[in-house]
């Protein structure tokens, strides 16, 4: 009996002892494929860079050429989309920053490629815009919202 105790206890705390403080959760419906196309690390995140577009230092009042540079900046968006370098692209609402938009950029390595990327953009070309660049850790899946945007827009600017 006093062996069947003892073999139990050293069961038990080696039951004890021997857990291990991991707390993640395995994912089901992981997909390993779709995780290595998307470049997501073992949480589904990658890095990103985050441009905060801002107001430049060019304060022209000059409407046909203030309309043609964001006609310009508006199709240089368009063609970075196609590329898969940015994958969000839009505008802020007024605020005391100045900040005028957002791009989140991706397929793209280096702070300084991404400045290379931005500065094909004729409103940063001429200082309208400029910007601010930060890393970004989000969901690897992000660029895959852009296949169902496409199906949602009545109108393209």
């Amino acid at each position: 009996m006093k062996f069947l105790l003892l073999i139990i206890s050293l069961v038990l705390s080696n039951l004890t002892f021997g857990q291990s403080n991991d707390t993640t959760i395995a994912n089901p419906n992981y997909d390993k494929t779709l995780a290595t196309q998307l470049d997501g690390d073992d949480y589904g995140m990658k890095n990103f860079f985050l441009v905060i577009l801002k107001s430049g230092a060019n304060k022209t009042t000059d409407k046909t050429l203030i309309n043609k540079i964001f006609r310009g900046h508006l199709d240089n968006i368009n063609r970075l989309v196609e590329e898969g370098k940015i994958i969000v692209a839009g505008p802020l609402g007024k605020n005391e920053n100045g900040y005028r938009g957002i791009f989140i950029l991706d397929k793209i390595q280096t702070i300084e490629e991404a400045k290379v990327v931005l500065r094909t953009d004729p409103a940063i070309k001429n200082g309208l815009l400029d910007f601010d660049i930060f890393t970004w850790y989000g969901s690897a899946a992000l660029p895959e919202y852009l296949q169902f945007s496409d199906k949602i827009w009545k109108s393209k600017p």
